[in-house]
């Protein structure tokens, strides 16, 4: 199945196992807070499964797709705590449909602001 239909099935049902199986073992993630990439399957699932609780509520929603051979961007948009949260997520994966880099990029500065606030109250409980 396609990566990108996965993700999209993921983040539907937020489903963290579902998850976990589509991240490749040596996956990175780049988080818009945190000034180096994540390294290895656990934390991209651990940042990811967060993100999905801070950003994944009832106004989220995707605004478009760009794709190319093993890479897609999505953007996407949500409101939090009344601020508007635009954003994409740039999505790699290898030839087995595994996600291997996935980078977020957040606007506009409240937003970014917002998402290191909650994440880290999140990740800080985890």
């Amino acid at each position: 199945m396609d990566p990108i239909a996965r993700w999209h099935e993921v983040v539907k049902t937020r489903d963290v196992a579902v998850m976990a199986a589509l991240i490749a073992d040596d996956a990175t993630f780049e988080s818009p807070v945190v000034h180096t990439p994540q390294v290895g399957k656990a934390i991209t699932v651990k940042y990811l499964a967060g993100a999905l609780q801070v950003l994944n509520n009832e106004t989220f929603r995707y605004l478009g797709e760009w794709r190319a051979e093993r890479s897609a961007v999505l953007e996407f948009a949500c409101e939090i705590d009344g601020i508007t949260v635009n954003g994409v997520d740039l999505i790699w994966w290898n030839e087995a449909g595994q996600i291997t880099r996935f980078k977020v990029m957040i606007r506009p500065l409240k937003a970014i602001n917002l998402l290191h606030r909650r994440m880290g109250e999140l990740l800080a409980k985890a």
